[in-house]
């Protein structure tokens, strides 16, 4: 499980450093791809392959599934973190989330997000007054 928010730099060569409490789950590997909102997703080399394990047997048929799967696993690639835990994000991917220098890195549940820290700071200002009402909306029952 990836929790907290965490603010690590880009270095000059391309490469994140991970927080420290991530770098034990993803000592295997990391898988990162194009998510929501223009930032990546990150994921574990397992729970990627749970996630496409679901997705194969969905039905072609779905434009819009085989759109978002060209893009999700289109874009997709698996990095290897080196001792000090850091992974080079492919310029692709780092272009898509606008990251440069500071980025923030966010754990949510089974994934983490990589943003650029200035979008994610927008992001957070607009929505830190929507939780309440999200809570409605998302966990009706649950909490």
């Amino acid at each position: 499980m990836f929790l907290g928010t965490h603010r690590p730099r880009l270095d000059e060569k391309g490469r994140l450093a991970f927080p420290a409490r991530f770098r034990d789950e993803l000592a295997e590997g990391v898988v990162l791809t194009k998510g929501q909102d223009r930032c990546l997703y990150g994921y574990t080399a397992a729970a990627f392959t749970r996630l496409g394990d679901a997705l194969r047997d969905a039905p072609v048929g779905s434009q819009a599934l085989r759109n978002y799967q060209r893009t999700f696993f289109g874009s997709a690639s698996l990095e290897v973190p080196d001792k000090q835990g850091r992974v080079t994000l492919p310029a692709s991917l780092r272009d898509y989330a606008g990251l440069e220098r500071d980025c923030v890195v966010v754990g949510t549940n089974a994934r983490f997000e990589v943003w650029n820290a200035t979008a994610f700071d927008e992001w957070e200002a607009g929505n830190d007054v929507r939780f309440a009402e999200l809570q409605e909306e998302v966990l009706p029952g649950v909490l």
